[in-house]
């Protein structure tokens, strides 16, 4: 069976993004899910200085080990004043150390939300940018704009936006 992590780019307890994360990856089908929390790869902020001093962290070494075993990676980025969060962007410039291709060629979904009509687009354009750079193979991409009118009870409840998500993961799901 295909195994698929699920992350937000967020180290909140109440993540939307997670909650997003989480929600597309129980539409994907025959395959086995893990829901990674950014909180067990907390790590000091990355500067070259510690990293000739100390080596790699273990959480670092431990979250590229989570996609080297994975066959794809669903990810929901939070946005911080138009950019990743500070805990993603460091524990993604850490493992960028430990494996330079990151994402390692998987299929990759990934997706944005936020409180707001944009639906975190300026961290969902800045990934698709940035992600195949590190190997990610993104085979599907999906905004949720103005999270808390359009999710509820653990999925979305605008129809349209919902079939959007579906094909996205439909995509993703024959990609593996």
């Amino acid at each position: 069976m295909k195994k698929i992590i699920a992350l937000a780019g967020s180290n909140s307890s109440t993540s939307i993004n997670k909650q997003l994360a989480t929600y597309a990856a129980s539409l994907v089908n025959n395959v086995q899910v893990k829901v990674l929390d950014l909180n067990d790869f907390e790590m000091s902020i990355y500067s070259s200085d510690r990293e000739k001093e100390s080596g790699h962290p273990k959480e670092a070494v431990a979250f590229v080990d989570e996609i080297r075993q994975a066959d794809g990676i669903v990810i929901s980025l939070a946005e911080h004043n138009g950019a990743y969060s500070g805990a993603f962007k460091n524990i993604f410039d850490w493992a960028t150390r430990v494996e330079q291709k990151t994402f390692l060629g998987k299929s990759m979904l990934l997706m944005a939300t936020s409180p707001g009509g944009r639906g975190g687009a300026s961290v969902l354009e800045m990934a698709s940018n940035r992600f195949p750079r590190h190997n990610a193979n993104i085979v599907g991409k999906f905004s949720l704009p103005s999270f808390h009118s359009n999710f509820t009870d653990g999925k979305i409840i605008n129809e349209e936006l919902n079939n959007e998500l579906l094909e996205e993961v439909k995509q993703f799901e024959e990609s593996l």
